[in-house]
């Protein structure tokens, strides 16, 4: 069986893309299984707008006409050693019946453009051995290292003294 031809096209989302963001944010709730993560609090319009338009945050979004179908939100992180920068993938996904036909590709192939642009030299992410797709993907176009990931909790600020 041949995969379609691709219907989709991917673009990067500015200050205005709040709408495309929010259904950005459908799409990573449904494709990980966790529309309250994604869903429930989702930010404010002008929080999108600040976020979308600085320049360390990057979404983009593949679409379907009108629908969006899957996309990424990446971060761009200056070096101190020297003067350049990587990205990194901090979400990924296309959506279930859009999956196999080149979109997450796409994707990551436009974010190697804005790096190239910005003076990136490397793209990381992140991938759980469970999800074989991703590794599947990942191992694809880079190269793999095995690392430890490590949650570190950020305590709480205690509440102000009332005197």
């Amino acid at each position: 069986m041949s995969t379609p031809p691709a219907s989709y096209t991917v673009q990067q989302l500015s200050a205005d893309d709040g709408q495309l963001m929010t259904a950005l944010l459908g799409v990573f709730g449904e494709a990980f299984d966790n529309p309250v993560a994604y869903g429930a609090s989702r930010p404010r319009p002008t929080y999108f707008r600040q976020l979308l338009g600085s320049d360390y945050f990057i979404a983009l979004a593949a679409r379907e006409g009108s629908q969006v179908i899957g996309g990424l939100a990446a971060y761009e992180l200056k070096k101190f050693e020297q003067e350049r920068s990587e990205i990194y993938i901090y979400d990924l996904a296309v959506a279930a019946e859009h999956r196999r036909r080149g979109a997450a590709t796409a994707l990551i192939r436009e974010l190697q453009r804005i790096g190239a642009e910005r003076g990136a030299y490397v793209i990381f992410v992140q991938a759980d051995p469970p999800d074989a797709p991703a590794v599947a993907l990942y191992s694809k176009l880079g190269v793999r290292e095995d690392v430890l990931h490590f949650d570190i909790p950020v305590p709480p600020v205690p509440p102000p003294q009332t005197s």
